[in-house]
């Protein structure tokens, strides 16, 4: 893929229950997750927006369980060189969960975390054409990037001599401390890094585009999701939500402005 290095180029579910995670999403954020599973071995389908592919659902099989995956939603970050980036990565304090492997005509892929313990893939894709899985205003589409860390000053040092993410600006949160937005290249903002609240996973969570945030929010509740917070407004007018789905998978939601 031709994407910059450092680009968010896929998201990820893995899951249990993959038709029950294609009912769900398929209703809540308009996709057409594929409804019946590959003839290989492993259950990986496609999740598709309304103009092109977001990423996969991956089932968990009893072997995966077993080794300690859980259901959770990850993003791969396209680079020039796998070898080069785990390298570079484990040099700065990260550590190798999957190491780097071939698949024919889909690309070199390696499942890393930070030094702080967050996971998520580098990929270098076969394919000639940009991915699109990430468009701050795509309709199903990732709309925004969030890192939640316990080390928010040594989180942005890594992922911007990593992937050349910058911090651009923060809000200040009190003693939450900064919620600091983040770009790449020529996207001028992409999400941002804050420290783990109380209570909370670190990890990188992704907010999906959606045309009406209350109608999304009713869609959750009525398919066995939680809402956990939210509706709410956001500096800049849109509205957003933090939900669970009905695996207990965190994710959010993002909407143009003008709700109720």
């Amino acid at each position: 893929m031709p994407n910059p290095h450092g680009s968010f180029i896929w998201y990820e579910l893995l899951t249990k229950d993959p038709k029950a995670a294609k009912a769900f999403y398929d209703d809540v954020v308009g996709w057409n997750i594929d409804a019946e599973r590959p003839s290989d071995d492993m259950d990986y389908r496609m999740i598709v927006a309304p103009d092109g592919n977001v990423g996969g659902v991956m089932g968990l099989n009893a072997d995966m369980l077993a080794n300690g995956a859980q259901p959770v939603w990850l993003g791969y970050f396209g680079v020039d060189d796998v070898d080069a980036s785990v390298a570079s990565i484990v040099a700065a304090g990260g550590q190798v969960h999957l190491p780097a492997f071939d698949i024919p005509d889909v690309g070199r892929i390696a499942m890393v975390t930070d030094p702080q313990g967050v996971p998520f893939y580098v990929m270098r894709g076969a394919s000639p054409e940009s991915s699109t899985a990430y468009q701050r205003r795509g309709m199903g589409h990732v709309s925004w990037n969030e890192l939640l860390t316990p080390d928010d000053a040594a989180a942005l040092a890594f992922y911007d001599k990593q992937f050349n993410i910058k911090k651009i600006g923060a809000m200040p949160m009190g003693e939450m401390g900064d919620y600091s937005f983040i770009a790449h290249g020529n996207d001028p903002q992409i999400g941002a890094v804050m420290k783990t609240p109380p209570g909370a996973k670190s990890g990188w969570g992704f907010y999906f585009r959606v045309p009406d945030i209350n109608a999304a929010k009713a869609k959750i509740e009525a398919a066995g999701g939680t809402v956990r917070q939210g509706p709410m407004e956001v500096p800049g007018g849109e509205w957003v939500l933090n939900a669970t789905d009905p695996e207990g998978v965190t994710f959010g939601l993002v909407a143009p402005g003008n709700e109720g």
